[in-house]
């Protein structure tokens, strides 16, 4: 038997390049380096945009919660003033009081204020002598945003019929406004 003897020839490393050996290729940094400009050109301002955009949706958030309660705060007064408004009135000025509280009033609810008080109220509080003088003891927004607002008013009101005794009497009534340039009109008045 014979042997066969394989003699291997030394690898020997070919570079094309007069370069040394020990010069690091550019492509190839050291991970700390390439980590650092990830950070720095990457992460940083990724965070920085999601913190302005975050910051900016919690300004407009705190905006519309603004404008939420004072919708709310100026609804019911405005409710509370116009109640005492269309329901008061005397009989030597009831001509004039109810149809200047109508200005208060928006939509079908003012149309149809409006042809109550011509055919029935004024009519008859001159005819009768009936006076009325209305309170709000107190009011309290039920929902409200920056155009609408719904408030449930409890209304006092005295009525008096020529020389009879007063009569007394208590409420409570849903009042539906919509802003209106800039002001808060009724369109709605529901008693409860």
């Amino acid at each position: 038997m014979t042997t066969e003897l394989e003699i291997q020839e030394p690898v020997v490393d070919e570079t094309d390049s007069d370069e040394p050996a020990d010069v690091v290729d550019e492509q190839s940094e050291p991970a700390p380096a390439r980590w650092t400009r990830v950070l720095a050109f990457g992460v940083l301002p990724a965070l920085a945009l999601i913190l302005a955009l975050g910051a900016g949706f919690l300004k407009w958030q705190d905006g519309t919660a603004r404008a939420v309660q004072t919708a709310g705060v100026e609804s019911v007064r405005a409710a509370s003033d116009s109640t005492v408004a269309i329901l008061s009135y005397r009989p030597d000025t009831v001509d004039t009081e109810l149809p200047a509280a109508a200005g208060r009033l928006t939509g079908e609810f003012r149309d149809q204020y409006t042809q109550l008080i011509d055919d029935v109220v004024i009519p008859g509080a001159k005819q009768q002598v009936i006076s009325a003088v209305a309170s709000v003891p107190a009011a309290a927004a039920v929902s409200a945003s920056a155009r609408h607002a719904v408030v449930l008013v409890l209304v006092d009101q005295t009525t008096t019929i020529g020389t009879g005794p007063p009569t007394k009497s208590t409420s409570s009534v849903r009042v539906t406004l919509d802003k209106v340039e800039n002001r808060w009109l009724i369109s709605q008045f529901e008693p409860v």
